[in-house]
């Protein structure tokens, strides 16, 4: 069984990964993978470099994720292409990362989970969800970024009742880092019974 985890920038997603991860169970984490796609030497980020330019790549050969993320949001069609480029090659990587997990279910972290077809290979949603005000807060805190920016990226992101409208399953994010992890352990022990469930009935 497969858990796509979703939810808006700064709303939490990644403390709810560490906390299935404690119990043992694999995440599959699709910003990781998209880093990984663009490494220095890869073909991906060969042709991103032809296509934008050297001003996207850092000094040390590195993709410049931040110059790139400036471009393609004034840019549409800019965004577009490059989506073309890379959502193949990082859904590949994923469905590869999750078909050789081995732990009793399978999570998929992706803030994009639902506005790309990633929602797909997964079998139950659960969404993060906080207000708008606290993921501005927070993302701003952990991006050093300011509040234009991260709205810019919440725009284009579902928003938070679309996310909660597709959701099998939803943590409430308001509060402490307990009251969050008591969330996920309960979850746990439902993924893990539906898991178990599912195992049998398919012998």
């Amino acid at each position: 069984m497969i858990v796509g985890l979703t939810g808006g920038i700064g709303s939490g997603k990644s403390q709810a990964s560490k906390r299935f991860a404690m119990h043992r169970i694999t995440v599959v984490n699709a910003d990781i993978v998209a880093r990984e796609v663009v490494v220095p030497g890869s073909p991906a980020l060969q042709s991103i470099a032809q296509h934008f330019g050297n001003q996207v790549i850092e000094t040390d050969g590195n993709l410049n994720r931040r110059k790139l993320r400036d471009i393609i949001f004034k840019t549409p069609t800019e965004k577009q292409w490059l989506e073309t480029l890379l959502h193949p090659l990082i859904n590949a990587e994923i469905r590869r990362q999750l078909n050789a997990s081995t732990s009793l279910y399978t999570i998929l972290e992706s803030p994009l989970l639902l506005e790309t077809k990633q929602y797909e290979m997964v079998d139950r949603i659960l969404v993060v969800d906080v207000s708008e005000m606290v993921q501005i807060e927070r993302a701003s805190l952990r991006d050093n970024s300011d509040a234009q920016k991260i709205k810019a990226i919440m725009e284009t992101q579902f928003s938070r009742q679309e996310r909660c409208a597709r959701a099998h399953d939803i943590i409430q994010n308001h509060g402490s880092i307990d009251e969050l992890n008591q969330q996920v352990d309960k979850l746990h022990e439902l993924y893990s019974e539906l898991a178990q469930l599912e195992t049998t009935s398919a012998q």
